[in-house]
């Protein structure tokens, strides 16, 4: 998959320190990843429209 990253996006990435992770590697190109968090599950869930929801 080719992605065309706007160039401000990539400045504030190489500025910010902040952990950066890619939502489709997470869901290893499909539309769900389980995440866990102190024993809890919780799903990432990318929409038909792009959009990411996260649920417990």
């Amino acid at each position: 998959m080719n992605m065309q990253v706007d160039p401000r996006t990539l400045i504030a990435l190489t500025t910010d320190r902040t952990p950066c992770h890619d939502a489709l590697l997470l869901t290893e190109g499909g539309n769900l990843a389980r995440i866990v968090l102190h024993d809890q599950v919780y799903s990432l869930r990318i929409t038909r429209a792009g959009k990411l929801i996260l649920t417990k």
